[in-house]
Parts: C-alpha cells; sequence; structure tokens
C-alpha cells in the first residue's frame, strides 16, 4: 500500500527523477526563476522550499544534506578553470560551487523573516509540440 507515500513519479525511474530535480534545484538557485511543465514545478516546489529551510538553519550537517541533495561535485580544478573562476567567469567550469554559496549567502538571508512558501508558480501557455501546461517557478523577492 502507498499511504502517506506522497510524490508524482513524473514518468521516470527513482534515479532519473533524482537527477532531474537536482539539476533543475540549481537552475533555480543560479538564475532565480526556471520554465518548466506544471506537474515538474509542482514537485520542484517542495524541494526548493526545503532547500532553504536548511539554508535558513546554517550549520555543518544542513550544508551537508543540501550538497548531498544538490548532487554537487567538488572536482579539483584546473588551473585553466581556477584562472577563469578567480576571474568571475561562470562559462567553462563547474558552477556547482557557486550554487551553494548563493543558496547559503543570498537566499538564506533574504527569506530570514519568512516561515515558508518561498516559490512561486506562475501559469503560462500550453507547450507547443505536446500541448502540455507550462509554466515559470521562481523564488519570491522576499
Amino acid at each position: 500500500m502507498r499511504h502517506g507515500k506522497d510524490t508524482f513519479k513524473i514518468g521516470r525511474t527513482a534515479s532519473h527523477r533524482r537527477c532531474m530535480i537536482a539539476n533543475m534545484l540549481k537552475s533555480l538557485i543560479e538564475h532565480g526563476r526556471i520554465e518548466t511543465t506544471e506537474r515538474k514545478a509542482k514537485e520542484l516546489r517542495r524541494h526548493a522550499d526545503h532547500m532553504v529551510t536548511l539554508a535558513k538553519k546554517n550549520t555543518l550537517a544542513s550544508r551537508r544534506k543540501a550538497v548531498g541533495e544538490l548532487m554537487i561535485a567538488y572536482n579539483a580544478l584546473t588551473s585553466k578553470e581556477a584562472r577563469a573562476a578567480k576571474a568571475g567567469k561562470k562559462e567553462g567550469y563547474n558552477t556547482d560551487r557557486q550554487v551553494i554559496g548563493k543558496l547559503f549567502g543570498e537566499l538564506a538571508t533574504r527569506f530570514a523573516t519568512r516561515n515558508g512558501g518561498y516559490t512561486r508558480i506562475i501559469k503560462k501557455d500550453f507547450r507547443i509540440g505536446d500541448s502540455a501546461p507550462s509554466c515559470y517557478i521562481e523564488y519570491l523577492a522576499q
């Protein structure tokens, strides 16, 4: 029986769903707003709000939990990538390192006085190819 198992499988396997949610979360944190289908946005909202809750705690355990859930890769940078990172260029190397800094820095302070409901879903038209209902999901201004 599936009593109390509240998740929508989005037609994917567990590993595919976990990777897709992690990639969408990283994009949402990095850009502040992404466009996706309505069902994916509703599932992503649960995870995005949980990330902000972890960031507001700001403990070592919550930071490690966020890194694990976002599947952050801390690979050693080559000398060329290190120069690009030092210069502030985002292209040419993995930006996963900056996502955690933005989550625990900017987003945690932005929502410090708010007790939940950090995201907003704005419905859009239907997608051209398959008529799936599409929408924007974004973090609130405050």
